[in-house]
């Protein structure tokens, strides 16, 4: 294993940005301290042929914006918060409503920020100390996140702590296409999640409350099934926003602390298999419900269902749901999470 240093631009304020690729065995991944985002992915099929399966943009100025959240690190806390607030220890905290009346992703804050970057024999870690309500979330918070890559793996480990009460929930927001990135959509992908149940949502995405078995529906992939021939458009939660983007409920989760399979998606004509491992409570499948988008990696365009992000995280606006793992943190407790996306090939 190798780790490169690159020059990949630079902020507004003149600092350099930089690009770190991590190589050797059968993968190669490249990562930036801006938003400590996983820019490339590359894997081979089952004829060894690399490919990249990590949906991006074409040039480093849109990262600084990142709309699509394109292998975003998002926090401190991922998803929506209902009405863009929300009440600890008595007080009431308002932030930006950058989705409707709601809350997105915090607003952008974290993958829109340059990190500081240490590296290792194969790991990256990426620190960032974020001051008392400095993007609107209490507490002194440190965060690190570090990509470590194996011959098969990818893994990313999040550890943040606070002086204060406050609500962590950090994900990565990558889009994965197992045919390679820019290589049509994925609705051809199988997938099998471990997931029995969903937290289905308003007309504006916040969750309702209700934990509901997929048994029946066309959020049950439990065993196994094409994206495209499962995805109902009649299906009223499918139908308001056009595909998936609906938080699964992981079978097995219990205080975070073991390492739980999520789910596996794969591509059989290349040959390709993602698994996702993780500590997480829940995992956030959205299948790029969009417009085409013309900015992407050498200035392909990323049609709808050009990618899946298979996000990691509490459930979305636990903060307001007693019956949803919950995403606060005392003062000094440390929020510790893993995510691994383990590489193969499948027969």
């Amino acid at each position: 294993m190798k780790i490169t240093k690159d020059h990949f631009g630079v902020m507004p304020d003149k600092r350099e940005v930089s690009t770190y690729t991590i190589e050797g065995g059968r993968m190669r991944a490249v990562v930036t301290d801006l938003g400590a985002s996983l820019l490339s992915l590359y894997t081979p099929d089952r004829k060894g042929r690399m490919a990249d399966v990590v949906l991006g943009h074409a040039r480093m100025e849109d990262y600084l914006t990142n709309k699509g959240c394109f292998g975003a690190s998002v926090g401190p806390h991922a998803n929506r918060i209902a009405q863009a607030s929300f009440v600890l220890e008595g007080k009431e905290y308002r932030l930006t409503a950058n989705n409707g009346a709601n809350n997105l992703h915090s607003g952008g804050y974290f993958y829109r920020s340059l990190l500081d970057a240490e590296t290792a024999e194969n790991a990256v870690t990426f620190r960032m100390h974020v001051a008392d309500m400095e993007d609107g979330f209490p507490g002194n918070r440190d965060f690190a996140i570090t990509y470590t890559l194996t011959d098969t793996d990818l893994r990313i480990d999040y550890r943040c702590v606070s002086d204060k009460t406050t609500i962590f929930n950090l994900t990565n927001h990558s889009y994965f296409n197992l045919k390679g990135e820019g290589n049509g959509d994925i609705l051809d992908h199988y997938m099998k999640l471990c997931c029995s149940a969903f937290t289905p949502t308003d007309s504006g995405s916040i969750p309702t409350g209700e934990i509901r078995p997929v048994d029946g529906t066309a959020f049950d992939f439990t065993k196994g099934a094409l994206i495209g021939e499962k995805m109902d458009l009649s299906d009223p939660q499918i139908q308001m926003v056009k595909g998936y983007d609906h938080n699964f409920v992981i079978d097995g989760y219990r205080d975070g602390t073991e390492l739980l399979r999520a789910g596996v998606v794969e591509e059989k004509t290349g040959g390709r298999v993602m698994e996702v491992l993780t500590t997480a409570p829940g995992m956030q499948i959205y299948t790029f419900n969009r417009d085409p988008y013309a900015g992407g990696k050498g200035g392909k365009t990323y049609p709808c269902y050009a990618g899946i992000a298979m996000e990691t995280q509490f459930f979305p606006d636990s903060v307001h749901h007693d019956n949803f793992p919950s995403p606060v943190f005392a003062a000094g407790k440390p929020f510790v999470s893993t995510t691994i996306y383990r590489f193969g090939e499948c027969s």
